[in-house]
This record gives C-alpha cells, structure tokens and sequence, in this order.
C-alpha cells in the first residue's frame, strides 16, 4: 500500500442529528476521500487506453503509469468502464492548439484551416482517435461513453469547422446556404474512418488533400495553383 492509499479518519466531533436521541452513539462519520490524484490517474487511464484499448486495459497498469495503488482507484472509480467514462470525459477539458477561444484568423477559410495543421494538434487528434479505436466496440453498448466520446472527441473538432465556416460566410467568401452542420462533419468523419477503419496514419498532406480535394469544392472555393502552400 502507498502512502496515497492511506485514507484521512474524519474525527471532528458533531452534534447529534435530529432524530437521534441524547447520548446515543451518533453513526461514525466516513473517510474524507483525497481527489488530488485524480487527475493524473484520469491522464494515465487515458495514456493506457489510447496504448492497449480497453480489452488490454487494466486497473493496475493504470495505477502503475500514474503512481499510485490499485487501492486508490479503486475507491475513486468501482470498475474500469467507471474509469474510461470519467477519463473520457476529462479529455475536453484539456485545452489544446485546438482550441476555439484561439482559433486562427488568416483572412480566408483554406488559411484558417491550414493554419490549423499543427504538429502537437495532430498528435493530439491522433491520441483522441486512438482512444476512441479503442472503446468503438462498447458505444453500442453504452450510451453514456457514447455521449462522453461525443462530448469530448467529436464535437470540439466540429465546433471549430462551424466557425470557421461561419466566419468564411460572414465575410462573403463563401454562400450564406450551405450546410454548415453536414460540412463541419466532413473531416472530423474521414479523419476517424482513415484511423479507425483503414488504420493509416494522419498527417499533414492527408489534411491538405482533405480540405483543397473535399472541403474547398464542397463550398464552392477552387483551391490553390500549389496544393503544398
């Protein structure tokens, strides 16, 4: 047992609960959990996942990679789908390269989605796809991963496509009617299917075929002469 997994006596005295009669022995208070694991405990579930999927996945690794006791996950999480959920979950919290609050502003759409090709965005969405390889089986199964996946994989990546797809519509490069919901799907969609399905990697000339081959033509924009700018 760790240091970590030895758990804090709450022993602050309290004053009888209504109901309870004087000088009855009032029912012994719990142990006050210690939450200052967590994260790193959610990082590394996150880490093993992306690295072994969830069959390969255990309890164990995950508390190896964050340093901690089987003991102490334990008391966080009752099984190990408790654990990917809330691991899951946390993904969207992490700000990244990605996020809205600081998207590029080039001055034109194939600008703002080139600029956001970036190294450690990339690995990041690489991780995401890799985690989300790794559950695919049980989202039929369970629609609170399925929801969590939804919340944290897909929908930040398609948010982003919305607004730079309303930003293009804003400044009249492209038409005010097209489908800004079924076009923020297209690379989030394609880039899942090449990890997921054709298990190829994503790099940076797959992006830019992506969006000068499919996105571009989609709403009405030709791409450049160098398909490498």
């Amino acid at each position: 047992m760790t240091q970590d997994d030895a758990a804090v006596e709450v022993e602050t005295p309290v004053e009888p609960a209504a109901g309870v009669e004087p000088g009855t022995t009032p029912p012994k208070l719990g142990r006050r959990r210690d939450h200052s694991r967590d994260a790193e405990i959610l990082q590394a579930a996150i880490d093993v996942l992306a690295e072994t999927g969830y069959d390969g996945m255990t309890i164990e690794m995950v508390a190896t990679r964050a340093k901690a006791g089987k003991a102490t996950v334990y008391r966080r999480w009752a099984s190990k789908s408790d654990l990917v959920i809330d691991a899951v979950a946390c993904m969207k919290a992490a700000p990244g390269p990605g996020d809205p609050v600081g998207l590029p502003d080039t001055g034109t759409l194939r600008g703002d989605l080139v600029a956001m090709i970036r190294p450690h965005s990339i690995q990041d969405n690489e991780k995401k796809l890799k985690v989300m390889a790794g559950i695919v089986s049980l989202l039929a199964d369970s629609p609170e991963l399925a929801a969590a996946v939804n919340t944290a994989i897909v929908q930040p990546r398609v948010e982003i496509n919305r607004r730079l797809l309303q930003r293009a519509i804003d400044r009249g490069e492209i038409p005010a009617d097209i489908a800004i919901d079924d076009l923020a799907l297209i690379s989030p969609s394609m880039v899942a299917y090449r990890t997921i399905i054709m298990k190829q990697p994503v790099d940076r000339a797959f992006l830019l075929g992506l969006i000068d081959g499919v996105v571009l033509p989609a709403v009405g924009l030709r791409p450049p002469a160098d398909p490498g700018a």
